[in-house]
């Protein structure tokens, strides 16, 4: 699977887009782009990390995803989730009833990810301490930060520490639990809540191994609301052996620092998308010295920040941090409990190398793109540099580059249009036509209703 482009689980509904640059604008990528009226994705550049779907006032940008009744195809059916999800559900719901929940809801064997933990946590110490590993180590954790380095920093695709992520410890830990019972590897489905678009592609087309594990992915809002229609407060089942290998560190990994406090004498852990862009930045100039281990997340507050999820990311993180006192520090649950072979689970957690992507904006051939650089620049010297986005790009350099791959023109620029109409090289109602193209005809008719206004899908 690794050798087929690129899924990607976002799309733009045209019927409900209003072409607001909201999501043009915060973008970290610059993947997107407003052509008549309408945004644009540009697959290339895109990393799934979910931003314009957070920031878009008119709900434009839709996830697609497995339908929940593909489990019915397996006898055993298996969901795997990570802790955040019981941080969306009030305090008034036990963890047993939640467990009780996904069940009513299909499911006959739920597994929170993150267990067991130590095994992942041993394996990634080995990796740090070998002297030959590359530093800092940056965490796959997070996929849109997998696809953003390969993309935009190929040279840090080295620094990747090549070990799969809590949902792939699980689903392989599922499977040697439920074989040891006596269920057949064909019989058994394993489908993946996630908080987040990027974990949807993950799985969709992985990074660094031939094809997931896992064989169906479900919106973890979506599987939430699923929940709270057949949840009961008075109906208590003790579920507590399904929750064995969960430990303090598995509880907090997918929250920030959850990771990177294990891992290293030094390290970081950084959230948010544009921080990540700003660090990567003065790493790729080797700015950055001294540091072990990187945690890199694209959502603020991490996965309780996630794009699929419906409580508030604040109170997912304080829900967590209470509920994990409650439970064992991974060193300390014994062996006869996690029953399986931890060594043998410990190889089936490594990578082949990940590969770097890096987009060409202008093409493969080095001395061309050299040329159409130079060009672009150029360019640029003539552009306001407002970066106002009236032009359907981001800012005046994509504008320039766009222009290089004749995918635009400099009379996009509203300001040059302004000019030349003042200086007399075109018409009035020639540069008010050029405006109506890229926007459309009925944009300009006074609308009290008309949506996008400051903060407005945030």
């Amino acid at each position: 699977m690794s050798g087929l482009p690129k899924y990607h689980a976002l799309n733009v509904d045209a019927s409900k887009c209003i072409g607001c640059t909201h999501c043009m604008k915060s973008c970290p990528s610059e993947a997107i782009r407003v052509i008549n009226g309408l945004a644009v994705i540009d697959h290339e550049r895109c990393v799934d990390c979910g931003q314009c779907h957070r920031v878009c006032p008119s709900k434009a940008f839709y996830v697609e995803q497995d339908d929940l009744s593909k489990i019915r195809g397996f006898k055993y059916r298996v969901i795997l989730f990570p802790s955040v999800m019981i941080g969306q559900f009030q305090e008034k719901y036990s963890e047993n009833q939640i467990y009780e929940g996904l069940k009513k809801v299909g499911f006959t064997h739920v597994y929170e990810v993150e267990q067991p933990m130590q095994v992942l946590i041993d394996s990634i110490n080995e990796v740090i301490e070998n002297k030959d590993t590359p530093k800092p180590v940056i965490s796959i954790y997070c996929p849109a930060i997998v696809r953003l380095i390969q993309g935009k920093y190929p040279s840090l695709t080295e620094n990747l520490i090549l070990r799969k992520t809590p949902h792939n410890l699980a689903a392989h830990f599922a499977i040697e639990q439920l074989m040891l019972e006596g269920a057949l590897r064909e019989e058994i489905g394993l489908f993946y809540a996630t908080p987040c678009i990027a974990k949807i592609a993950s799985v969709k087309s992985p990074v660094g191994e031939r094809e997931s594990i896992v064989d169906g992915i479900i919106n973890m809002n979506h599987l939430y609301n699923e929940v709270m229609k057949v949840i009961q407060e008075n109906c208590e089942t003790d579920n507590s052996e399904q929750r064995a290998n969960l430990s303090r560190e598995g509880i907090l990994w997918s929250l920030p620092r959850g990771e990177s406090s294990h891992f290293g004498s030094r390290s970081m852990a950084i959230d948010g998308i544009h921080n990540v862009v700003r660090f990567l930045e003065r790493m790729e100039n080797n700015q950055v010295h001294g540091i072990d281990f990187l945690e890199l997340r694209a959502c603020d507050q991490s996965c309780a920040g996630g794009i699929l999820l419906t409580g508030n990311r604040f109170m997912t993180v304080e829900r967590l941090e209470r509920r994990a006192p409650r439970y064992p520090l991974a060193k300390d649950i014994p062996n006869s409990v996690i029953k399986v072979d931890q060594e043998e689970l410990k190889q089936k957690l490594i990578l082949d190398p990940i590969k770097p992507k890096p987009h060409f904006i202008f093409g493969n051939d080095r001395v061309k793109a050299m040329e159409k650089m130079d060009r672009a620049q150029r360019i640029v010297c003539f552009l306001p540099g407002i970066d106002c986005g009236a032009c359907g790009a981001p800012n005046c350099q994509a504008l320039a580059e766009d222009m290089i791959n004749h995918k635009a023109k400099m009379s996009d620029c509203i300001f040059l249009q302004q000019m030349w109409v003042d200086e007399g090289q075109i018409k009035t109602h020639k540069a008010f036509l050029n405006v109506q193209k890229k926007w459309g005809t009925d944009r300009f008719k006074a609308d009290c209703n008309k949506r996008g206004k400051r903060n407005e899908g945030f």
